[in-house]
């Protein structure tokens, strides 16, 4: 069920960074035409572009981490027998849980913090809180698939729902 639900929430943050970059492909397009067409600008688009980059990256990253789709240096572990494989997978999956709730933790705190002290960006006066929340949200999904997989590689599931061919 869990898996499930992991499936249709990257789903759906997939088909929003992909409008949010069309967005921002869009927003990049009128600054060009505006600036070189009729010597005017939007001053906010650089920034929001910034933020729509920022939410592609945190929250991109939690759809990579799910698909295990992530760039991998495992030539020397895949050559080690599948016990030895196992326990390296499982140290993994153990530290980036702990690595990434120590970074939940931190930019929910700093997130918390533009809240609270009402900041906002310079151009286009939106709320800071919300694109270092995106670190936050992305870093906690990134906790949970970490765990999710932890359980179901000590339980003896399969991690990925048999998707790949890694075996473990």
């Amino acid at each position: 069920m869990v898996s499930r639900i992991l499936d249709r929430l990257t789903g759906g943050i997939e088909r929003v960074l992909a409008y949010a970059f069309i967005a921002a492909v869009t927003l990049n397009f009128i600054n060009v035409v505006g600036r070189y067409g009729f010597g005017t600008t939007l001053l906010s688009a650089d920034e929001l572009q910034i933020f729509i980059m920022v939410f592609m990256t945190f929250l991109g990253a939690s759809v990579v981490a799910w698909r295990n789709q992530q760039l991998r240096m495992d030539v020397l572990v895949n050559a080690l027998p599948a016990p030895i494989r196992r326990l390296i997978k499982i140290a993994e999956l153990a530290v980036i849980a702990i690595l990434a709730s120590f970074v939940l933790w931190n930019s929910t705190y700093y997130a918390e913090q533009m809240f609270n002290i009402g900041r906002v960006s310079d151009m286009a006066q939106v709320p800071m809180w919300i694109p270092h929340g995106a670190v936050a949200v992305g870093f906690g999904l990134m906790a949970l698939i970490a765990c999710v997989r932890l359980v179901q590689i000590l339980t003896g599931r399969r991690p990925d729902g048999g998707k790949s061919g890694t075996g473990v």
